[in-house]
């Protein structure tokens, strides 16, 4: 079985301002809660988030490399 793998955008609008993450998951429902509950990465807690932007990649490294291209492209993140 092929396991399937995420790059994904969450979004958190508090204070008039959106921020937003993009990171790579496994199980993406999994991660939301995580992020949602304050286990996530560290610069996600104490926000409630949303998911804005998901896209299924086949591989780990093809997801990681996607990550970090969104990661460095700062006009796509400020959408």
């Amino acid at each position: 079985m092929l396991e399937k793998f995420f790059v994904y955008m969450i979004a958190n609008s508090s204070n008039k301002k959106i921020i937003t993450y993009v990171g790579w998951t496994n199980n993406l429902k999994k991660r939301l809660q995580l992020h949602n509950s304050g286990k996530g990465a560290k610069f996600t807690r104490g926000r409630k988030w949303i998911l804005i932007f998901k896209k299924k990649m086949l591989s780990k490294k093809n997801a990681m490399q996607f990550e970090y291209k969104l990661k460095k492209d700062r006009k796509f993140e400020k959408t």
